[in-house]
């Protein structure tokens, strides 16, 4: 039975999630399983952390044309764990932004576009996602991007990010419609 090659334990590792997802997405481009297996399976994985993001890396990145066959599937997957995916979208989204103004900065194109890809996805998802979680978690990571404290302060001095960055991560933030525009 196809379904319990693709049970999901509940304490599933991150690089376990990568290779679930990655066989996943094979499965069904290779018309082995049918969407109809992959949503139920894609909603168990994102139960957890770790699950989520794993598939998140994974499919954010991914560039088949697959990917974007699937979205509809995925957001439905994706609204049975809005708690868990909600700060997940909202950081792949900042992350991504700035990632691509480093990547630019170094004179890396090649890589500034797979972090581009990587925002437009996240913001595709978001915008079709009617989760009131994501613009909570927008509004947190804002609130510590414009006071330097608050629930997402760890988050962005872990990664360093300078003020553009950040001034950068505000606006994709408005752009998906997560906060109201300034000014």
């Amino acid at each position: 039975m196809v379904e319990s090659i693709f049970s999901v334990p509940n304490e599933i590792s991150f690089a376990e999630a990568i290779a679930l997802t990655q066989s996943l997405l094979n499965r069904v481009e290779q018309h082995e399983i049918s969407e109809a297996v992959f949503q139920p399976t894609l909603s168990d994985l994102v139960q957890t952390e770790n699950g989520a993001r794993g598939f998140f890396v994974t499919y954010l990145s991914d560039p088949r044309p697959l990917v974007e066959q699937l979205r509809t599937v995925v957001i439905e997957a994706l609204k049975t764990s809005a708690d868990v995916v909600s700060p997940l979208l909202v950081k792949n989204l900042v992350m991504s932004t700035a990632m691509a103004m480093t990547h630019r900065r170094n004179q890396d194109e090649t890589m500034a576009q797979g972090s581009d890809q990587v925002r437009s996805r996240t913001l595709q998802l978001i915008q079709a996602l009617p989760l009131p979680q994501l613009k909570e978690q927008a509004h947190h990571l804002a609130t510590s991007i414009r006071t330097g404290s608050g629930e997402y302060q760890l988050f962005l001095e872990r990664w360093s990010y300078d003020l553009a960055q950040k001034q950068a991560m505000l606006s994709a933030l408005e752009q998906a419609g997560l906060l109201e525009t300034s000014g």
